[in-house]
């Protein structure tokens, strides 16, 4: 059989483009209803998501492997549980100063240029800490997890900005749900293996060879999808995947104020809105991942391997509600109200698990930890998509940055405050007061409008290509009437030109 060419149609109303990918089209019209602008969703979408996904979980197991394991640390490196803190709290320190410039870089440079400075700084970071494995070299761990904190900077406002670039509209909200998964589920492996990986043994060149062990792992992964972000990640989809990032192609002039628009969203009262209370909640998650292993060996002593696991929970839970928060999403387009309904429920896992945790049966903490996870970590996406929302069509990069940025702050201000609360008055004292500041959010969510500008943008292009569509067929039906009338049938013609226009104006009013 002979080739295909580069728009012969294949099954299920697809085409092949010219690098043999398998594409579906859709031909959307132009704000001015004068012509078809056609929009394709590439199969190549899939892997670049996976990718992105891959070396965001490399870079998020970073964060948390040496806070699970904080009594062994302190051990190895003799300095106090504090500055093993300062381990995982250094991600949220570098994020605050360092973001403005990464998003300028993500707009101006584009999506892979982020994805190559983030992999070089992760890959760079893992091998730092190679070398570290020393009782007296702490400060090179420190180094090395600083520069890793670095490459956080690039991938964690680039979810929703890889779904809009790459992903249709019904996909959207699944694809930023994706992009997130990558990033929980590295923190969930961070739970898992350095406490499996890293026993709690008194022989210090043992432990120094469980250390290294450790490292050399995250070394070779970070290396190897170095590799494949050279060779595999793409900018952008030769033709846009929706008629709104169509729109955000054509309109965004080359005199584009990066200032101007962090200034717009300064000003955007609902999005501030949505930033501190995404702030707030995000902000509580940090700090119980990171003070999780002090909590559980508080009422559990000697038990390691089960605080890494009762994290694990909370992620794989998390994993869950984000992927079926984004389905639903991309099914109901009710953003307002799921966010504010996963808020509230993110409060009541939160109250549950901070009056279960003493009571002394682990099987409760898993049960009541899963369930916090599920919904505080499941918010995740829907901040990011929310934002993209209220705040379109500046950039998502920018948004999502501001996001995290309010994410790192409270992170920051909540585990050094909880650790402090835990020191004094104890576990169940530190707990409720996140739920405090759980319950400032959830208010603070309810009062945020739901002005889903994007959606607005593609339904009104939707409506005037069906304007445009209208308009032709009417054209039709009028020559028709004209050739009727030559041949002497004029009622009947006169009949179809006042139907033909009825429907023109019935349509006009629906949209």
């Amino acid at each position: 059989m002979g080739s295909r060419s580069d728009k012969e149609p294949t099954e299920n109303g697809s085409h092949v483009g010219a690098k043999g990918q398998e594409v579906s089209v859709q031909a959307e019209c132009v704000p001015n209803g004068d012509s078809a602008l056609p929009t394709r969703l590439f199969r190549r979408r899939w892997a670049i998501v996976f990718l992105f996904s891959c070396y965001s979980l490399s870079n998020a197991y970073q964060w948390i492997q040496y806070g699970i394991i904080n009594n062994v640390i302190t051990k190895f490196y003799k300095v106090d549980g504090f500055a093993v803190d300062w381990l995982s709290m250094v991600y949220m320190l570098a994020y605050i100063p360092f973001i403005f410039p990464a998003t300028w870089f993500l707009d101006w440079k584009g999506l892979r240029f982020s994805a190559l400075m983030a992999n070089a700084l992760n890959c760079a970071g893992t091998w730092i800490k190679v070398a570290s494995a020393r009782p007296d070299l702490f400060w090179v761990t420190m180094l090395g997890q600083c520069t890793s904190a670095l490459a956080q900077l690039f991938i964690l406002g680039m979810p929703s900005s890889l779904a809009s670039v790459w992903f249709g509209a019904e996909e959207v909200s699944t694809a930023c749900s994706i992009g997130v998964f990558g990033n929980q589920l590295g923190i969930a492996i961070g739970f898992l293996v350095p406490p499996m990986l890293v026993p709690n043994v008194n022989d210090m060149e043992e432990l120094a060879f469980h250390l290294r062990t450790m490292f050399y792992m995250s070394a070779g992964v970070a290396t190897f999808l170095f590799v494949l972000v050279i060779i595999v990640f793409q900018e952008k989809p030769e033709i846009p995947p929706t008629q709104s990032q169509a729109q955000a192609r054509l309109s965004r002039p080359e005199e584009y104020s990066y200032a101007a628009s962090i200034m717009r969203l300064l000003g955007n009262k609902h999005f501030m809105l949505l930033v501190v209370s995404y702030g707030l909640n995000v902000g509580c998650f940090y700090a119980i991942s990171t003070l999780l292993n002090q909590m559980i060996m508080q009422h559990y002593p000697d038990e390691e391997v089960n605080a890494g696991r009762i994290g694990l929970t909370i992620v794989i839970a998390g994993m869950a509600g984000s992927l079926i928060c984004g389905i639903w999403l991309d099914k109901t387009k009710t953003y307002k109200q799921t966010t504010l309904i996963v808020y509230i429920l993110s409060l009541v896992g939160m109250l549950v698990y901070a009056f279960t945790l003493n009571l002394g049966h682990l099987w409760v903490v898993f049960l009541t930890a899963g369930v916090l996870g599920f919904f505080m970590t499941g918010y995740l996406p829907l901040g990011f998509e929310f934002a993209v929302e209220l705040t379109f069509p500046e950039s998502e990069g920018t948004s999502s940055g501001l996001l995290n940025c309010s994410a790192q702050i409270f992170g920051i201000i909540f585990t050094i405050g909880q650790a402090k609360i835990i020191e004094k008055w104890g576990t169940f004292a530190g707990n409720i007061f996140l739920c405090i500041f759980l319950l400032i959010g959830t208010i603070m969510t309810g009062f945020i409008k739901s002005d889903l500008r994007r959606q607005k943008a593609n339904q009104q292009n939707e409506a005037q290509c069906g304007i445009f569509i209208l308009n032709v067929l009417c054209c039709i039906f009028s020559a028709g009437c004209i050739m009727q009338t030559q041949l002497g049938a004029f009622s009947v013609a006169r009949i179809e030109t006042q139907r033909c226009a009825a429907a023109l104006m019935m349509f006009q009013q629906l949209v």
